[in-house]
């Protein structure tokens, strides 16, 4: 058996890990070209991996692309483990894999396919997701599902936090999987598979906090953006400023303020705690870190210090 592993994103490195530490016969890492990874968030350095274990290290700048398709049929693998992938894999580069190429995707598919799973789920409100491990199909994230697993969302996670356990659940399933793959098989789960909407790709752009929103929506808003994504944001006189951390206040269906309206300092002994209450459309949320217009951080304390009683947070 021959198996190649293609990725970028930190999230791959537990599954990776995982699989090599079991005796995985992964004859190459393809991952994204540096100059290219430069330009991204959260992009893994697979180098070390790669030379811990002697193994070789390639390149790309799209798997679709001739030099790619090359490379697959040079390396000729029964399996490629596509994990943490920014591109859609083409039909002719998956039919170059034997017995098939093997995707993880951030969620109890069919359910949020498309683009940051996780994050969506976040800004949806939801309390569940999971990670499913399945057979590369023709379209996005279709494909016959091998393993499913659930994640429960708790009103203490962030993009990062839930990222990292769907990271350690991937390498489980990638673990246990393995002997079955090493004996020829190919293993699936007889689930039905629908296609239903794919989610939108979410960009820098479309971090803007909506202040009319209740106090929950806004706060998982700016829960589901933080590191390692680009942050939520709102403007305060014309700049804008980046909110990296919140609290929640008790939910309420009574305004404390008009949306977007700073109400004042929320003080304590600890520094941690020390922040800014601004109104929602319903109830209010406590800003526990944000960053200024020239890059510097400001939490606890020092942001409870500000004299920002009464300002409003604007759209531009």
């Amino acid at each position: 058996m021959r198996f190649a592993w293609l990725g970028m994103h930190p999230e791959g490195i537990p599954s990776l890990s995982g699989l090599l530490e079991a005796g995985a016969p992964i004859s190459a890492i393809i991952t994204l070209r540096g100059d290219l990874a430069a330009k991204k968030t959260a992009v893994a350095d697979y180098r070390p991996l790669a030379a811990r274990y002697g193994i070789r290290l390639c390149e790309i700048a799209n798997i679709n692309e001739p030099h790619a398709l090359t490379l697959l049929c040079e390396l000729a693998p029964d399996v490629v483990f596509v994990i943490g992938w920014h591109q859609i894999v083409r039909p002719q580069a998956v039919q170059i894999a034997k017995i098939g190429m093997i995707g993880a995707h951030a969620s109890l598919l069919p359910h949020n396919r498309g683009s940051a799973p996780l994050n969506w789920s976040l800004i949806k409100g939801e309390q569940v997701t999971g990670t499913t491990l399945f057979w590369l199909g023709e379209s996005v994230d279709t494909g016959e599902i091998i393993e499913q697993r659930s994640i429960a969302i708790t009103p203490f996670d962030t993009c990062a936090s839930l990222y990292e356990r769907v990271a350690q659940t991937n390498r489980q399933l990638l673990v246990e999987l393995l002997p079955r793959l090493m004996s020829g098989e190919r293993p699936t789960r007889d689930l039905p598979f629908a296609n239903g909407a794919v989610l939108p790709r979410r960009r820098p752009a479309d971090g803007l906090v909506d202040w009319t929103q209740s106090s929950g929506a806004v706060y998982d808003f700016i829960r589901a953006l933080t590191r390692p994504y680009p942050g939520a944001f709102g403007f305060i006189g014309g700049k804008r400023w980046r909110i990296w951390n919140a609290a929640r206040l008790p939910a309420t269906e009574a305004p404390i303020g008009t949306p977007g309206t700073m109400i004042g300092p929320v003080v304590s002994p600890s520094a941690d705690a020390c922040g800014q209450l601004v109104a929602c459309g319903e109830g209010g949320v406590v800003l526990l870190e944000v960053e200024d217009p020239e890059g510097k951080m400001i939490r606890g304390r020092a942001l409870a210090e500000l004299p920002w009683t009464g300002l409003r947070w604007d759209r531009d």
